[in-house]
């Protein structure tokens, strides 16, 4: 833990410290306290379950759709559910997590994750009842997703708030990263119906964890925390110029990562690659995005910018995605997917806190939101859309890829356009 810091202080129910005290920062304003550590640590827990319960079924979609005696198109329904719900229930909980805190509205999608998780473990051999449980986890989905930068608002001072939410998107990837590389193998050894068992119990440990040791906000605030009525919010963020320019970037950016990690089987099926190829292509995807969170978003606190690593990423990610879609060699494909998943994840947690830096006194969980839910609209369309342009002959999905890199080189220099945050840029020490 770096010099500092305060020793560890536990919390109680409303949140006020019993123990342990404050250490003032050089500003001698901004007390930060240890505890924030477990509460973005328990955070996280119940980001990796929720994901890993989402992500499922990728890398098996063929085994999936034989044990379950249906097509590949409703095995990529257990995940496209996901992003239907989401559009339907952001904006709701993004309410709920900016008007009642961090404790009910992320409790609320921790319980849906633990209880839906373990529904769909015990009823793992029926199709229709899987599907259930999959609406169930989507819903909490959003109550979970969009509290990133809530937390990173609320417990960490504005030096650490880029780090904060790279973590928060890092529990993201991780759990995608479970999902793609331990299913293939998990399901060979134990079948489907073991498999979602295992998950089914992890989800309910990690939701357990969250309600024990989450807690609502620190003794001391690290910053101020004014902020608009959620629904004036929603109206500066649709007025901000570069809020929509960003808007527009998650909704190609996101849009195609659900989208390729969705189909990452199909992708590489017709040139021979097997599921446990697939999956091992899939996880170092998100392998090289948590490289990325880690390294990334830390470089743009200390440099106090945003765009240039922004531009970096998006540029960074055309080659790895071009490199997917014709890779033959087996290296070649796990090369490709680190350099995309490298540069095209570590700017998630960057456009997460741009967008809460850039819209104050906007909620964080209402910009945090809307920009969620324009990558859960377009990864709805390039998922449609990739099913239907993929050749009807062999499979192949190059076309659909092809434009999907195309979109990204668009949105390369659409991010020249940005500026960046006069708070961020103002000096300011918190």
């Amino acid at each position: 833990m770096p010099a500092g810091f305060a020793p560890l202080a536990f919390p109680d129910e409303t949140g006020h410290h019993r123990s342990g005290k404050g250490i003032t920062v050089s500003d001698g304003v901004i007390r930060v306290y240890r505890y924030r550590w477990v509460v973005l640590a328990a955070f996280m827990l119940v980001t990796i379950a929720n994901q890993l319960l989402w992500i499922t079924f990728a890398a098996v979609t063929g085994v999936a759709a034989r044990f379950y005696a249906t097509s590949d198109m409703a095995i990529g329904l257990l995940s496209l559910v996901f992003m239907v719900v989401f559009i339907v229930v952001s904006i709701p909980a993004s309410w709920v997590i900016d008007t009642y805190g961090i404790r009910i509205g992320v409790g609320i999608g921790a319980v849906l994750t633990g209880v839906f998780g373990l529904v769909r473990g015990v009823f793992a051999a029926d199709y229709t009842a899987v599907l259930i449980a999959q609406i169930g986890i989507a819903i909490g989905q959003p109550f979970v997703l969009n509290a990133i930068t809530k937390i990173a608002g609320r417990w960490f001072p504005l030096r650490e708030r880029a780090t904060a939410a790279g973590l928060g998107s890092l529990a993201i990837y991780l759990g995608i990263l479970l999902g793609l590389a331990v299913t293939p193998p998990l399901v060979t050894h134990m079948g489907i119906t073991g498999a979602l068992m295992i998950y089914g119990i992890a989800s309910a440990v990690a939701a357990g964890v969250f309600l024990m040791l989450a807690r609502e906000r620190p003794r001391t605030p690290v910053g101020t925390e004014a902020r608009a009525l959620v629904l004036d919010g929603f109206k500066r963020l649709l007025r901000h110029r570069d809020f929509l320019i960003l808007l527009g970037l998650f909704f190609i950016g996101l849009g195609a990562f659900n989208a390729v990690t969705t189909w990452i089987e199909d992708i590489v099926r017709p040139r021979g690659f097997s599921i446990d190829q697939a999956g091992a292509a899939g996880g170092l995807l998100v392998l090289g995005g948590v490289i990325g969170a880690i390294i990334i978003p830390p470089l743009s606190d200390r440099m106090r910018r945003r765009i240039p690593f922004i531009i970096l990423a998006l540029a960074g990610a055309i080659p790895g995605l071009i490199g997917i879609t014709f890779a033959v060699q087996y290296w070649e494909l796990l090369a490709s997917a680190f350099v995309l998943g490298m540069f095209l994840l570590s700017s998630g947690p960057l456009g997460f806190q741009y967008a809460a830096e850039l819209t104050y006194p906007v909620p964080e969980g209402t910009s945090n939101g809307l920009l969620l839910l324009a990558g859960q609209i377009s990864g709805i369309a390039f998922i449609i859309g990739m099913d239907a342009l993929k050749s009807p002959v062999s499979g192949s999905m190059t076309t659909s890829l092809l434009l999907l890199a195309g979109l990204i080189f668009l949105c390369l220099l659409v991010a020249t356009r940005l500026r960046e945050a006069p708070a961020l840029v103002s000096g300011q020490k918190q």
